[in-house]
C-alpha cells in the first residue's frame, strides 16, 4: 500500500459528500492525515455539496492521533493536536448536516470526531467508544471536554471525561456518542439514506441555525486552543 492510498479520499454521490477513512490500520491522524481531511472540506464547500457522510474501515473507525507523531517531541505533540482541534471545531460548524458512519473502534480522536458530527450512525458490532485520554495519562483539552459538554448526556458527562470510560456500541447511544446502532452490513446504506433525508433541508436555513447553536463554543475553543495547549507535556501519571 503506498502512503498516497492511506490518506482519506472522496467522492461525490448525487450531491452527498462521502469521506472515508481507511489508512489500513488504526485510522490514526497524523499531519499527512489531517493535511488531506482539511483539503476535503475544502472540496465539500467547493462542490456545494448538499451533506457529507464520513466513513471509518471496516471494525475501525479511528483510534484518534498518531502515536509516532504525538511522541516525537512536545512541540510536536502541541501542534498535532492543535491542528486535529481546528479541524474538528471546523466540522463541527460546517455549514450542511454531517453524518458519522461509525465501523467500529472509536477512541480519543475517533470519539471526538462523533462527537463533532450532526448524526452518528454506529454498526452493531464489538467495539469501544470513547474519551479514554486520561486512562493513559493525557488530560482532556479544553476543546474536547467542551465538545462533550455540548453533546454527552449530563448524567455520563463526568464518567465519559475524567473517569475515561469507555462503551460499547449500545452504551454509547445511551451517553451521546452515537444515535443509533443498526446491523454493520447496512452502516452505510442508512449513513447514506439519513443524508439525503437531511440534504432536503434547506441550506440556509440549516447552516444559519448551526452557527447560531455552535458559533459561541467553537469561536471560545479556537481563542484559548493553543494557550490551553501550551500547558500540556503530554501523558502524565
Amino acid at each position: 500500500m503506498t502512503a498516497s492510498a492511506t490518506l482519506p479520499t472522496y467522492r461525490l454521490d448525487e450531491g452527498i459528500a462521502v469521506i472515508t477513512l481507511d489508512d489500513g490500520k488504526a485510522n490514526a491522524f497524523g499531519n499527512a492525515a489531517l493535511g488531506s481531511l482539511e483539503a476535503l472540506l475544502d472540496r465539500v464547500e467547493g462542490d456545494d455539496a448538499r451533506a457529507l457522510v464520513l466513513v471509518g474501515r471496516e471494525g475501525r473507525f479511528s483510534a484518534g492521533f498518531d502515536l509516532k507523531e504525538m511522541t516525537e517531541s512536545v512541540e510536536a505533540m502541541r501542534a498535532l493536536v492543535i491542528r486535529g482541534a481546528t479541524w474538528w471545531l471546523r466540522l463541527y460548524g460546517l455549514g450542511v448536516p454531517t453524518v458519522a458512519a461509525c465501523t467500529g473502534h472509536a477512541l480519543a480522536g475517533g470519539a471526538i470526531t462523533l462527537l463533532a458530527c450532526d448524526v452518528r450512525i454506529g454498526a452493531d458490532v464489538a467495539a469501544k467508544i470513547g474519551l479514554n485520554e486520561v486512562s493513559i495519562g493525557m488530560p482532556l483539552p479544553t476543546f474536547a471536554v467542551e465538545f462533550a459538554r455540548e453533546r454527552i448526556a449530563t448524567h455520563a458527562f463526568a464518567a465519559s471525561t475524567l473517569q475515561a470510560t469507555v462503551y460499547d456500541p449500545a452504551g454509547a447511544v445511551e451517553v451521546g456518542y452515537l444515535d443509533r446502532v443498526v446491523p454493520a452490513e447496512s452502516l452505510v446504506s442508512e449513513a447514506m439514506s439519513e443524508a439525503r433525508r437531511l440534504a432536503e433541508l434547506r441550506t440556509g436555513a440549516y447552516a444559519r441555525t448551526k452557527t447560531n447553536a455552535r458559533r459561541a463554543m467553537i469561536e471560545s475553543c479556537l481563542a484559548g486552543l493553543e494557550a490551553d495547549m501550551a500547558t500540556v507535556d503530554g501523558p502524565a501519571a
